[in-house]
């Protein structure tokens, strides 16, 4: 059922979702939240698309918000959208002229009462999402550092700014990374001593996934850039060689560790509702993230002298756990093959030939003795008659 309401308000918009739930037969609400999305007129219809697809997964009433400021007058209009496979609720308003500068004022009359609410940035979000006015009502402040138009997102107001409950997709993007790198640890317990992160330009998931790697080795962390998408390539360096996690395609890494076979593992880009999905999962504060954001901020004013000396660290780190992964594979199956061959050739000297050479022995002595005596010959030679004539 779609309603449309053309200059109303937001106790005209309410009182149209009680008429759309009763219309559907369902009285109750049965939301867990309200997920609030700020975006603009170009993307909205993605952005609608995918809380709705989170909301399959955590059924919600979604508050997408459409500011147009400017000069003309005041006024909102709305179209709210209840059943055809929409899980929840779904209400799109547009808000013009003055009314768009004071956004909390349509809003907050819509809220569900005693219950989380999450606002949604899809487009970056501001620089300190606490500080918004709809950043004020969310239990969770959701932003898109990778949606930004601006050239690069400061973290450093991020990260002076931050409240508990703040959130960045490019953050919720390196979930499945940070547990795979940290389960290889568990899984080969050594020593780290230098890493690198490979990724397209300016991608802001790169940057917090070295920030969290330094911050939690406490080893000097490089950054290189590749083709993408996104994060192709994490690297930890170790005595025995790199333990290594790469993703060319977007679609399938390599997890490799010292001394064991290669594996693939499914690594695939995921969706925006997925990560709508995975915030909406844990709404407690994230503190992992906020002292991720701190040690960004460290390393991008770290001098640039102490830059150059964590650079020769890490080359160093590099170049010997390369080499320590070469002879690793080098050095294991030509040795053994050698062994394997002196092993063959010794039990052949040891068996063979002295056996031959004996026998070859053992019949020249017998002629050689048949020579010297010829009385014997002489006398077998007889004995040899009397006994076929005895027989005959």
């Amino acid at each position: 059922m779609i309603i449309d309401l053309t200059g109303t308000t937001s106790s005209e918009i309410a009182s149209a979702l009680l008429r759309a739930r009763r219309n559907a037969g369902s009285p109750a609400m049965g939301m867990v939240g309200t997920i609030v999305v700020v975006v603009d007129e170009a993307s909205h219809h993605d952005a609608m698309k995918a809380a709705n697809e989170a909301g399959r997964e955590h059924p919600s009433r979604v508050l997408v918000a459409i500011l147009r400021p400017g000069r003309g007058a005041p006024g909102l209009d709305a179209e709210v959208r209840v059943g055809e496979g929409i899980p929840g609720e779904a209400v799109l308003l547009r808000l013009h002229g003055e009314l768009a500068k004071v956004p909390e004022s349509v809003i907050t009359p819509l809220l569900l009462p005693d219950s989380p609410v999450i606002v949604w940035w899809p487009g970056g979000g501001p620089k300190v999402p606490a500080d918004d006015p709809l950043g004020k009502l969310g239990r969770r402040r959701v932003t898109d550092a990778a949606a930004t138009r601006r050239a690069s997102v400061d973290f450093s107001a991020r990260a002076e700014g931050y409240e508990p409950g703040d959130t960045d997709f490019a953050w919720s993007r390196l979930t499945p990374w940070r547990a795979l790198m940290a389960a290889a640890l568990d899984q080969y317990p050594t020593k780290v001593s230098a890493a690198e992160v490979v990724s397209a330009k300016g991608n802001p998931s790169a940057d917090l996934m070295a920030a969290w790697l330094q911050c939690r080795l406490g080893v000097p962390v490089e950054q290189k850039n590749s083709r993408g998408p996104g994060v192709t390539a994490v690297r930890m360096f170790t005595p025995a060689g790199p333990i290594a996690l790469t993703r060319p395609d977007g679609a399938v890494a390599t997890f490799s560790i010292p001394g064991q076979p290669d594996r693939p593992v499914a690594l695939k880009r995921r969706t925006t509702s997925e990560l709508l999905s995975e915030e909406l999962r844990r709404l407690d504060p994230d503190d992992v993230y906020a002292r991720t954001l701190e040690c960004l901020v460290e390393r991008e004013s770290m001098p640039d002298d102490v830059k150059k000396v964590a650079a020769a660290q890490r080359k160093t780190a590099a170049e010997r756990a390369s080499a320590a992964a070469k002879k690793a594979t080098v050095a294991s199956t030509p040795v053994q093959e050698t062994a394997a061959k002196k092993s063959f050739a010794k039990k052949s000297a040891a068996a063979g030939t002295p056996r031959k050479t004996t026998a070859k022995t053992t019949v020249a002595k017998k002629t050689a003795a048949a020579k010297k005596s010829p009385a014997r010959k002489t006398a077998a030679k007889k004995g040899t008659g009397k006994r076929v004539a005895g027989r005959s």
